[in-house]
Formats: structure tokens, sequence, C-alpha cells
């Protein structure tokens, strides 16, 4: 089993150091990857640049680039250039984000997130290939672009610059039954947000045509205390504010994820609290034992202990975040690696 090093996206503000001083203790402990997020703030792939040129051998993941913030061939221009300058160490990771964000920030339709993905995916592969001109006869990134207001002299093209690598690992992120099976057909990897170690059930049918090598890198919040109620606490934070109000009321795929984990009716409950503004009550309402279940809390001993559950499952990779700084990496290297 892999450790990576979640570092999430930026506030209001960047870290001090852009968090190179996280990434190199990272480095030098032995983990494989470090990763960066987007929202609607910082970019996903200038601070892996810049992480990037202060390590020297740990993977640079992006998680996740979201496929709204940039047509299919601007992102690979982006891979194919990060990955050449830190010598082959990009993960691709990719996900649709969510209707409030790609049609509120991005100004861009929705519908149809899967077969997006598919042409979104395809394009980057072509590109990275360079086998010839990228093309794409689908309707979600036509190439050559013959719809309304083009002037119809659109030219196919391949990449002036050669990728280091033409098989870059694309990894997605996916929460649905239908985008993770999917996930297992085009993608090198899968970045899920929850992942339950102690309910393999709940991925099985989803995972079942997954070749070998299949990457899965789950995202895991470590908090070190010996108080477990107060270490779970961040991470019901956390699940309440994507579970009651990441994502619109009627379109929330978190909510959704967490009911098809067996928290229907808690998941309902956190967001009409939310929704209500009631943040308090709707962090109160994440069932410990869920907070508990995908995440790594409470003494170093019993965190040591529960480790054996994320061996035994299908991940590969857990992507930790927190906020315990050097010294809950030390600690979590210590006793997983």
């Amino acid at each position: 089993m892999k450790l990576g090093l979640q570092l999430g996206y930026w506030g209001s503000d960047p870290p001090a150091d852009g968090h190179v001083g996280l990434a190199r203790e990272a480095e030098s402990l032995g983990f494989d990857s470090v990763w960066m997020a987007e929202s609607w703030g910082n970019d996903v792939f200038t601070p892996l640049a810049w992480i990037g040129a202060h390590t020297s051998r740990i993977k640079l993941g992006t998680g996740l680039a979201q496929l709204s913030a940039r047509p299919p061939t601007a992102c690979a221009m982006a891979a194919l250039t990060l990955d050449r300058l830190s010598g082959g160490r990009v993960i691709l990771g990719l996900g649709v984000s969510g209707p409030q964000v790609v049609e509120g920030w991005y100004g861009q339709p929705f519908e149809k997130p899967l077969a997006r993905t598919r042409e979104y995916v395809d394009i980057i592969r072509q590109a990275l290939r360079r086998e010839g001109p990228v093309t794409n006869a689908g309707p979600h990134y036509p190439l050559p672009y013959r719809g309304p207001g083009a002037v119809g002299v659109g030219k196919p093209l391949r990449a002036n610059t050669h990728p280091l690598r033409a098989d870059l690992p694309i990894y997605l992120g996916a929460e649905g039954p239908r985008n993770v099976a999917q996930t297992t057909a085009i993608a090198d990897g899968w970045l899920p947000l929850y992942f339950n170690p102690f309910r393999p059930e709940i991925y099985a049918d989803q995972l079942k045509d997954a070749r070998p090598g299949f990457e899965i890198a789950p995202m895991v919040m470590v908090n070190i205390g010996d108080d477990l109620p107060k270490t779970l606490l961040p991470q019901k934070m956390a699940l309440a504010f994507y579970v009651g109000g990441m994502g619109a009321q009627e379109h929330n795929f978190h909510k959704n994820l967490m009911a098809r984990m067996g928290y229907e009716a808690e998941a309902n409950r956190i967001q009409e609290l939310f929704l209500a503004g009631k943040r308090e009550e709707a962090v109160m309402a994440v069932p410990d034992r869920f907070a508990d279940e995908i995440s790594l809390c409470g003494p170093l001993a019993r965190i040591k202990e529960r480790l054996q559950a994320w061996r035994e499952s299908p991940a590969t990779t857990l992507l930790l975040m927190g906020t315990g700084g050097p010294a809950m990496l030390r600690a979590i290297a210590e006793i997983a690696l």
C-alpha cells in the first residue's frame, strides 16, 4: 500500500510556502505522490509546478482537475508540459465537478457527464499518443469545431511538443455507480472521495471489471489524538459541508453516495439542517460511525490497527489529508511504510 499527500485547494490565501515544506517532508518519508485540487479559486496545475520545482522524486497528482475548467486539448497541454518539466512525475486526475460549479462558475452546461468524460479522456489520450491529428466527432468537444459561429477553416492538429509519456496515467474522480464502472474501463485509476474499507461490497459490482494494475486512491482524513470523538470532529465538519451544501439540493452527489453507503436517513437530515442554516447541528448529525469508517482517527495504536482493513481492501494508495503537519506524516509513515 502506497501513501500520498492530499493538499486540497487553497482557502482565501495560499500557504506561506505553497505547501513546499510538506511536500518535501512527504518525499523524504517515502510518500509516493502529492496531490492538489481546484474548486473556484486556485487552479490545480500552477501549485504542482511550484512543488515540482522544489522536489525531485514524488509524483504530482491533480486531484482533481475539473473538466469544465479547460478544453481537453488545453488540459493535455498542461499535463504534458508539467510532465516534461518534472521528468515524468504527473498523474492526471480528472473530475466533472457538479452542476452548481460547472454552470455557475464556468458557464457551461452540465448535461451528460459520463459522455463528456469519455470524450474528454479520449481526446487527451490522442494528444499524448501523437499518432495523428486530434479529432473528435462527439457532440461535447467537436474537433475541428464546425458549429455556430465557426469560420469553417478549423484544422485538425497534432501536438508540436512531444509528450514525455504517451501513457501518462489518467485517474478519474467518480461517485455514482455508472461513473465508477466507466472509470474502470477508460482510466488507469479511481479517486474516491469517500471509501469504506469495512464494507467492500459497496464497490464490488462497480469494480468487477477492473483490469490488473488498476489504481484506487481514496482520500483519507487523518487526525491523531487520544479523544476519539474529538478527533472525528474535522471529518464530521467536512462531511456536513459536502453532504449538506456542496451541491444543489436536488443534485448533490456526495449526499447520494452517503445514502448508498447505508446512511440515507442521516444524509437527508444533514442536508436539511445545513440548508436551514443550522450548520453546527448538521455537523452533530453526522454519525460518528460513518466518519470513523472512512477516516483514520484516534490514538496512533488504534490507527495502526485499523490500517489493516485498508491493506486488505482494493485501495492501492491512501491520499492522506489533515492538519497534523509534518508530525502527522512522520507518524503515519512509521506505521504504514
